[in-house]
């Protein structure tokens, strides 16, 4: 089966779901409204950091089955399927920003011109949202005779991995109030081998909040045992293994670090919670799992202060910005929430990241160093805050020639402490024993 689809919105999400859709066979247009990205996109250049997907784009365009526009009515008349994939950020008092949402449905409303396709929501929105886009819909259009087709189709990508992710998924959740509309959006994966669960809208939308509020609270728990196991002497990574082994827990999500961040776990956790909230439904789980996340940020700057002595005039050498490896993103980053603390309590920032130039923190702006070399180099201590695979073969002796102190902070733990202990340094790991280093930070 070829469909015509129109995706609206081609940001991280929108982007894959365009470009993968069209690998499957249907032809598609992807429509965003910033006219300098459709203009990169047309020119097969990706505005963000993807490993995968810049080849996925120039197969799509060359193949003519995939082109972008900033015309709603270009797309929209000709569609029999419509994705939504715009962001819905959150609000100050933790609700998701259901405006981009709103202003796409209106819209889209405005370019329909008679015709009732399915409108497919892939952006991560709070449950019900299926049914206000129906509303939305249903006011704006003139023929009440038939209701919107609407269609709840959760993504489950993980940033740095969205074309493994869209081709080879754990599952497929479509969610609708008539089965058949479920079932249309369904066959449009076809030649995809993953599960398909067919459900209702609230509960399609419902099961994306469930699974990233889960997997926010592993990482959330594993880092409160990180903290125990270093008070205790425990070493965190036997502890990980032994829990893993375990089939009704699994290895995913329990590795310890200086906390979650990104577009998607604290946005759906805080909009989870604001339903309970608005509901009348206690949620003091997912309360606890957000402190722990927060208060991994500022454990990790307790240590470095505390290893350092204070933190007025020091110098920190920072590998990583972005709030995981493969990304350019900084959207919740914990990185950043470290650096800025660290920097309101006096210290000086040296900081190295390979999508630096695309992440482009601007508080950041003047600590750049275009190598993790030159951001070691004086440093008195090496910060390692995103799990970056580049900074495991940059050789220790390089960094212990260059930098002044000799103490490694390892907030991914990616690195081996003995094998840092053997180049010369104090290494300090989440939840690992720590060097036990008594001499001066600037000894050799």
């Amino acid at each position: 089966m070829s469909a015509r689809v129109a995706v609206i919105g081609c940001g991280h999400v929108g982007l894959v779901v365009a470009a993968g859709l069209a690998k499957l066979g249907h032809s598609v247009v992807g429509v965003d409204r910033d006219p300098d990205r459709v203009y990169r996109l047309c020119s097969g250049d990706i505005p963000f950091h993807e490993p995968g997907l810049g080849e996925l784009l120039a197969e799509g365009l060359e193949s003519g089955r995939l082109l972008f526009t900033t015309s709603y009515d270009y797309a929209i008349p000709v569609s029999e399927f419509i994705f939504l994939a715009v962001d819905t950020p959150a609000t100050p008092g933790g609700a998701a920003d259901l405006g981009n949402i709103r202003m796409a449905t209106r819209s889209i409303a405005g370019s329909l011109n008679g015709t009732n396709p399915v409108i497919v929501n892939k952006s991560t929105s709070p449950i019900g949202t299926g049914e206000t886009i129906e509303e939305i819909l249903t006011r704006a259009l003139e023929e009440r005779s038939r209701l919107p087709r609407i269609v709840s189709n959760p993504e489950f990508l993980r940033q740095g991995h969205v074309v493994q992710d869209f081709f080879q998924p754990d599952r497929i959740v479509v969610g609708s109030r008539r089965r058949e509309d479920a079932q249309a959006v369904a066959r449009l994966y076809d030649g995809i081998d993953a599960p398909v669960l067919l459900t209702d809208l609230r509960t399609a939308e419902m099961i994306k909040y469930v699974s990233n509020t889960f997997l926010a609270t592993k990482i959330s728990f594993m880092n409160e045992i990180s903290r125990l196991c270093e008070v205790l002497g425990v070493e965190v990574d036997d502890v990980e293994k032994g829990v893993a082994l375990d089939p009704r827990i699994g290895s995913h999500f329990l590795r310890p670090g200086i906390g979650f961040g990104g577009s998607c776990f604290p946005k759906d956790l805080a909009a989870l919670r604001y339903v309970g909230e608005a509901f009348g439904v206690s949620t003091p789980l997912l309360t606890a799992v957000q402190d722990v996340n927060q208060g991994q940020r500022t454990n990790a700057v307790r240590r470095i202060r505390a290893r350092l002595g204070g933190l007025e005039g020091r110098r920190i050498a920072v590998w990583g910005v972005t709030f995981k490896g493969g990304t350019e993103d900084v959207r919740d980053s914990p990185a950043v929430d470290v650096i800025e603390l660290l920097l309101n309590e006096g210290a000086s920032i040296q900081a190295y990241d390979p999508t630096f130039a695309m992440a482009r923190p601007p508080e950041l702006r003047d600590a750049y160093r275009s190598s993790p070399l030159e951001a070691a180099r004086d440093a008195d201590l090496l910060a390692i805050l995103t799990d970056w695979d580049e900074f495991r073969t940059v050789p220790l002796s390089d960094v212990h020639e260059v930098m002044r102190g000799r103490i490694i902070f390892d907030g991914r733990n990616i690195m081996n402490r003995e094998t840092a202990e053997a180049a010369g340094f104090a290494y300090m790991g989440v939840g690992r024993r720590s060097t036990q280093n008594r001499r001066r930070v600037t000894d050799d």
